[in-house]
């Protein structure tokens, strides 16, 4: 498959109702938030976990759509076994730059998320070098200040047998926003599609599908109802690009209805956005 031609930006616009979207580990896994405006954060890493749950579900067993990043195995046995499929030597000391560069591509080829968002892959015995990858997103942030409620619930399911002596029933905590409508922003650079890993236009429209609908089957009681509300996309007519990302980005307008103060629903928005796009610029609404 040939390397996508064109550079994109894009915004991803997504609410949360009664859930926590994304957990923060140093705060108890209450939702995360900036702490000097109160704005609710998503990570990077986040979004694109559940970009790649999707794309294992939607392409299980076909080849070139492997995830590297996930649970199953270390990574270092992967690594080994690019190797060992490929015909290279493995657990070399002073491992040939040759063979590093040819683990390389394979890792490129067979999966997506490394042609996609890149990986470190340079550790164990055989390491397999480090890619970048075309697609990058920045961290997700609600539109307006998020209230963090944190409820009390009831287990009736004791854990352990001294625990029973005190009673049926014990207590839990769990922490949600009431609503939040989050926007999220990305990139996609031809030059390193073309030049590192292989990304490809079947590629690009899998990522778009997958952001799309990589909500609809991540669903959770810990995540409430999460729904992606719009996807827009900016396609410039080269591989370089014909206007920089932050005047694009400024197309898109989010604000509060008049008379909202503490919105509650995607209905109490207004998403504008301006369709006079720069020379070699098309807008595409995805979603």
């Amino acid at each position: 498959m040939e390397a996508i031609k064109n550079r994109y930006e894009f915004v991803m616009i997504f609410d949360v109702e009664n859930g926590n979207p994304n957990g923060d580990p140093d705060a108890g896994n209450m939702p995360r938030i900036d702490p000097e405006t109160s704005l609710g954060i998503m990570t990077d890493v986040c979004l694109k976990r559940k970009i790649r749950n999707f794309v294992e579900i939607y392409k299980e067993g076909e080849p070139g759509y492997n995830i590297l990043i996930k649970p199953d195995k270390s990574l270092n046995s992967k690594f080994t076994a690019l190797y060992e499929e490929n015909g290279l030597k493995t657990k070399q000391k002073g491992k040939n730059a040759d063979d590093v560069r040819e683990a390389r591509k394979f890792a490129c080829q067979n999966y997506f998320d490394v042609r996609t968002f890149g990986a470190v892959m340079s550790t164990g015995d055989d390491p397999c070098g480090i890619v970048r990858g075309p697609v990058q997103l920045n961290f997700a942030k609600s539109v307006d200040p998020i209230y963090i409620q944190d409820v009390s619930i009831t287990r009736q399911a004791r854990t352990t047998e001294d625990r029973m002596e005190t009673g049926q029933t014990e207590m839990g905590r769990k922490s949600i926003v009431p609503y939040g409508l989050y926007r999220a922003e990305g990139y996609v650079s031809s030059m390193l599609a073309q030049k590192v890993t292989g990304f490809s236009e079947e590629d690009l429209e899998l990522l778009w599908t997958a952001i799309i609908n990589m909500f609809e089957h991540d669903h959770s009681a810990a995540r409430g109802k999460m729904c992606m509300r719009k996807l827009i996309v900016f396609r410039h007519d080269n591989a370089l690009g014909c206007a920089p990302s932050g005047v694009l980005f400024d197309k898109v307008k989010i604000a509060k209805k008049d008379g909202v103060t503490v919105p509650r629903s995607y209905e109490d928005y207004v998403i504008t956005v301006d369709g006079n796009m720069p020379a070699g610029v098309t807008l595409e609404e995805k979603l």
